[in-house]
C-alpha cells in the first residue's frame, strides 16, 4: 500500500494553529481544470483564498480535496480544491505558514469522491434538493459572474 501525503495533515494543522491564535487562515492555490473557484478573482493562474471558520460553510479539509461555499460580491459560491493545487497556506496578519510542493491531480476512485464531490462541486446537490426537476447546472467555463443588486430603501 502507497504512503499518504503529509500535505493534507500539514494543511489541517496550520488550519487548527491559525484559528487557535486568532489568525485567518489563507490558501494559495494554483488553478487548473481540476478546480473549482470564481474566476473572476483568479490572477495569475492562482487564487488567495480566506479559509477562516467565519468566512466559509461547511469547510471540510480532505485528504485528496477541500471543499466548502463562500461568499463573493453577496454570491454564494461552492468551491472544490483538489490539496494537490494547494501552493501554501499562511496566516494573513503575521505571513507565518508553509508553501508546498504542487503535486499532479490524480483521478479518485472511491464513490465519494466520484458522485458527491462532483454534485457539491456543480452546486447540484443543493439545485436537487431545492428543486428535483431543475436542470443541471451550468459549467463554470460559460457562466456568467452574477452581480449583485442593490435596492434603495427609504
Amino acid at each position: 500500500m502507497a504512503e499518504t501525503s503529509t500535505k493534507p495533515y500539514m494543511i489541517r494543522a496550520l488550519h487548527e494553529w491559525c484559528t487557535d491564535n486568532g489568525y485567518t487562515p489563507q490558501i494559495v492555490v494554483r488553478v487548473d481544470a481540476n478546480t473549482l473557484v470564481p474566476p473572476a478573482h483568479i490572477q495569475d493562474g492562482q487564487i488567495t483564498l480566506n479559509i477562516s471558520v467565519m468566512a466559509t460553510k461547511g469547510l471540510t479539509l480532505g485528504n485528496d480535496t477541500i471543499e466548502f461555499q463562500a461568499r463573493f460580491n453577496g454570491v454564494t459560491e461552492n468551491l472544490y480544491i483538489p490539496v494537490g493545487a494547494v501552493t501554501a497556506l499562511y496566516a494573513r496578519e503575521t505571513g507565518a505558514g508553509m508553501g508546498f510542493e504542487v503535486e499532479e491531480h490524480r483521478e479518485q476512485n472511491t464513490a465519494a469522491t466520484n458522485t458527491s464531490t462532483a454534485n457539491f462541486a456543480a452546486g447540484t446537490q443543493a439545485q436537487k434538493l431545492n428543486n428535483p426537476a431543475a436542470p443541471a447546472a451550468v459549467s463554470p467555463e460559460t457562466a456568467e459572474p452574477k452581480r449583485p443588486k442593490l435596492t434603495i430603501v427609504k
